[in-house]
C-alpha cells in the first residue's frame, strides 16, 4: 500500500506565484478559473477557496475567491472581454511550456506560503 514520495503540497496566492506557473495555470484554465475553484476547511476552521493546480514538481492550491478569480480574469490581457485566454496567448504560452501538466495527485498536507515565496527565491 506505499507509494511513492508525494509531490511537495503548497497553498499559495496567484499573485506570489512564478509568472511561468501563472502561465501554465492559464494553459489549464483557458476559460478563467471560478468556475473550477474547489472548497476546504482550513488549519483554523475556515471554509476557503483555492484553484487546484499540479506540476511535474508541485501540488498547488491556488487561494482565490469566486470574486478575486473573476477580477484576475477582468484585469488580464491575455484574456479576452468574455473571459476566455486569447488565441495568440495561448499558442506562445504552449510553445513556451511544452512539457505536459499532469493532474495525477490530490489531498492533504499542504504547506501555506503566505508573504514569502516558498523557493529560494531572496529579495
Amino acid at each position: 500500500m506505499s507509494s511513492p514520495s508525494p509531490k511537495p503540497r503548497v497553498i499559495k496566492d496567484f499573485d506570489k506565484l512564478d509568472v511561468e506557473i501563472q502561465e501554465q495555470i492559464k494553459l489549464e484554465y483557458p476559460e478563467g478559473f471560478e468556475d473550477n475553484l474547489i472548497y476546504f476547511t482550513n488549519k483554523d476552521g475556515k471554509r476557503v477557496s483555492a484553484l487546484p493546480f499540479e506540476t511535474e514538481e508541485k501540488y498547488y492550491l491556488v487561494r482565490m475567491t469566486v470574486e478575486e478569480a473573476q477580477q484576475i480574469i477582468e484585469d488580464d490581457d491575455d484574456y479576452d472581454a468574455d473571459g476566455n485566454l486569447k488565441d495568440e496567448i495561448k499558442e506562445e504560452y504552449e510553445e513556451r511550456h511544452a512539457e505536459d501538466v499532469d493532474d495525477e495527485d490530490e489531498g492533504t498536507g499542504f504547506d501555506i506560503a503566505d508573504d514569502e515565496d516558498e523557493d529560494d527565491d531572496e529579495d
